[in-house]
């Protein structure tokens, strides 16, 4: 079966799928995204891809987990089941063999025998499923000789231009090697061969280094070309440090062009070099050939971003003449940014196209998300980055990622409001230091982004104006470019059904985030009917309204649905049983908006804490000990604290990928006030002498342990992580979306 066009440039843009499975090694430790995501276990993703409409899928048969004793003791049994499975679902796998990786143990990427090895690995996936037609034997050849040759980062660690030049050639003759033997076994086989498609730009004192960098990056696709000889511009590079020229000239009298050129490109591709490194932050500070200077990524820089890939990939086709596709397309971000990423590139795709590019398809990647690249999976810290599905569920879950690839797949309109945004490279709070004037090359190509920016952008309806919660969502809102509209009660009554009518034919929204409500737990038990109004009756008002509309619903209930009579955190299948008039208002208002409108997202949450306002618990303490004072906290109930920006992120996330029901969402560590209080201080460097803990008499009824747990998901990060971003974060004033440092300087 194969589902990958081979038509003229004019033949729709294709969806592709891939998957994160780099096997990379740093020093005799291996980092395995195959392990970490699960896919190995689970056959059943496979019909979820295939519901995603993606026709085809870079899909990992590799050496290292296959055969890393050799052919003869190789264990067939996981691709046996799984390339079948693929064929039947529709999907064409693109098979990849190293990904990332310097091979099994035995060997490494400077090895001679690298190469003949992994060839002979490959002729053995050939001859076992001869039907497979696309291979791509290694990924990225340049992007792992930089990584692991010229940074030090993975194995065998080489920092100098001769080891990165050497695992570069040992890769390349690998490719080589390798669909010389598949060929074998299928003469039509085609090599899809996958490298980052950057580029570089620079003040006019780093002009060569960049110039240099603009060359390197195909050096690749070069070789494999057989384009390098001595008339090459990186010849006397290879020639002087130290690369025999048979060993470059082999390339030439033995070429094995890629069918098909896959381009990875992530917002950190294109470059920024400048001569002037004390303007930067320290991190991105170094020297190039012994001169000190800066290499930063062109969208925390440049005043005028770049047009992104599209031109990248003119540049690409012009070079080469060879069809392309997009194998890697994919950001760290919030939820709305990946969709607005994903949307540009397959929008430059099919502006390529129309410009005369061959180009095949676009790669969402990755398609269960990956781990720990933010530190170039050179460490185990757990960080992780969805994708189109998100590991962090019992099962994968799928996000709104995936309704935008069927919509893509399907040729439909796409749906999601948010797309009408900036994503954050293109807006003015994407600097991370004083920007520079844009190259005037770059300026005559700059672009805006996709199509939909701007245009009708329904809002977010945010109730409660005047407190905490509200205006944590207006301030993350703004940061995300989210449209929205706060709305204080007198602007909207959510208990009246005609304000809640009249707010919504006015504002239009797509979704309401329901932030107001009666909070004075002890009042609540003298207040009832006002309690009940605004915390039950009030959010079954706005549910009806919003089921009519069809517009989704995130609204608020508390830890304090429980009794607290166990010493376990509640999960949201747990049996609620408040003892409260307070805790006894959430539990009605539960019930009733999810009866009116079973799209509601309902969020049991508790104990907030967080840097915008001076009320809160973690912040009056800090302010009473750091003053000399005491301060008394209950030492006999047990909480789950909540930092309320890690809680309005992810509900925005959740928001978006339009999911419903009862989550439980806090930063999952149970602990009493008392030890909240010391735990801070101690962090913050202050003196907790003065903290007494003690059991404190309250009018309502309090339940002595309500820390919440998740069994559909822990999305937030711990408690330990959300106070020290506390501790930097805390006093910071709100602002707008104005840039920090709103005029370049001059080059």
């Amino acid at each position: 079966m194969n589902n990958i066009n081979r038509l003229e440039p004019s033949a729709p843009l294709e969806l592709w799928g891939g998957l994160e499975c780099t096997v990379n090694r740093v020093h005799d430790d291996y980092h395995s995204q195959m392990d970490r995501n699960g896919h190995v276990h689970r056959l059943d993703d496979i019909s979820q891809f295939a519901a995603l409409g993606i026709r085809a899928i870079r899909y990992p048969i590799l050496w290292e987990r296959t055969a890393p004793g050799g052919i003869a003791g190789a264990d067939w049994e996981w691709p046996d089941e799984r390339l079948p499975a693929l064929r039947a679902a529709g999907i064409t796998p693109i098979v990849g063999l190293v990904h990332h990786g310097s091979g099994p143990r035995h060997t490494s990427l400077v090895d001679p025998a690298f190469a003949p090895q992994l060839a002979k690995y490959a002729g053995a996936v050939a001859a076992r499923y001869p039907w497979v037609e696309y291979y791509t034997p290694v990924n990225e050849p340049l992007t792992t000789a930089r990584f692991s040759g010229l940074y030090g980062l993975w194995y065998p660690h080489g920092r100098d231009d001769l080891t990165f030049l050497k695992a570069l050639l040992v890769q390349c003759r690998a490719v080589v090697l390798s669909m010389q033997e598949i060929r074998k076994h299928n003469p039509d086989a085609r090599l899809v061969q996958t490298d980052d498609l950057g580029k570089t730009y620079s003040t006019r004192e780093m002009a060569d280094a960049a110039a240099f960098y603009n060359e390197r990056r195909w050096l690749g696709w070069d070789l494999l070309c057989g384009m390098v000889g001595p008339e090459h511009a990186l010849w006397n590079y290879l020639v002087q440090s130290g690369i025999e020229p048979n060993d470059i000239l082999w390339f030439r009298d033995n070429p094995c062009p890629p069918d098909i050129i896959g381009v990875n490109y992530y917002v950190t591709s294109e470059r920024w070099l400048d001569h002037r490194p004390e303007r930067y932050p320290e991190h991105h500070r170094g020297n190039i050939g012994g001169v000190p200077c800066a290499d930063i990524e062109c969208a925390r820089v440049l005043a005028t971003p770049t047009a992104g890939i599209g031109p990248l990939l003119q540049e690409a086709w012009d070079r080469y003449r060879i069809p392309l596709a997009v194998t890697e397309a994919h950001i760290d971000a919030n939820r709305e940014d990946q969709l607005r990423w994903l949307l540009e590139i397959w929008e430059a795709g099919k502006q390529a196209q129309l410009n005369g590019v061959d180009i095949r398809a676009i790669t969402v990647w990755a398609l269960l998300g990956s781990f720990d690249w933010n530190s170039l999976v050179t460490r185990d810290q757990g960080y992780y980055e969805p994708g189109p599905f998100d590991l962090r569920s019992p099962e994968p879950r799928p996000t709104a990622l995936a309704r935008m690839m069927r919509e893509l797949a399907d040729e439909k309109p796409l749906s999601h409001p948010v797309l009408r945004g900036q994503g954050w490279w293109r807006r003015s709070s994407r600097f991370s230091c004083q920007p520079v004037a844009t190259p005037l090359a770059l300026t005559s190509i700059s672009a805006d982004g996709h199509r939909l920016v701007g245009k009708q952008a329904r809002p977010i309806l945010i109730t409660g104006a005047t407190g905490t919660l509200g205006r944590a969502f207006a301030r993350l809102c703004r940061e995300r470019s989210l449209a929205y509209q706060l709305l204080s009660r007198h602007e909207m009554d959510i208990a009246d059904p005609d304000s809640v009518e009249r707010a919504m034919a006015r504002c239009k929204p797509w979704a309401v985030v329901n932030a107001s409500g009666y909070v004075r737990v002890d009042d609540a038990e003298n207040d009832v009917e006002r309690c009940f109004r605004e915390n039950a009756h009030g959010p079954a008002v706005l549910a009806a309204a919003c089921a009519r509309h069809g517009v989704h619903l995130t609204t608020f209930s508390s830890d304090l649905v429980f009794d607290g009579r166990r010493n376990d955190p509640y999960v949201e299948s747990d049996t609620v049983s408040p003892i409260n008039i307070y805790g006894k208002s959430k539990v009605e208002a539960e019930t009733s908006v999810l009866e009116r409108h079973p799209g509601s997202l309902v969020v049991r949450t508790s104990s907030f804490f967080g840097p915008w306002d001076q009320h809160n618990f973690v912040t009056q303490a800090l302010a009473a000990l750091g003053g000399g004072g005491s301060f008394q906290a209950a030492s006999d109930i047990i909480v789950s604290p909540t930092y309320v920006p890690d809680l309005v992120n992810t509900c925005l996330d959740l928001m978006i990928d339009r999911e419903c029901g009862v989550w439980h969402l806090t930063n999952g560590h149970p602990i009493t006030w008392v030890e909240l209080a010391n735990k801070a201080a101690g962090l913050a460097g202050v003196d907790a002498s003065r903290l007494e803990g003690l059991s404190i008499a309250y009018i309502a009824p309090r339940p002595l342990y309500t820390a919440l747990h998740s069994e559909r998901a822990m999305l937030l990060p711990s408690l330990d992580d959300a106070l020290g971003r506390f501790l930097h974060q805390r006093g910071e004033p709100m602002q707008d979306e104005a840039a920090c440092y709103p005029e370049p300087v001059a080059r």
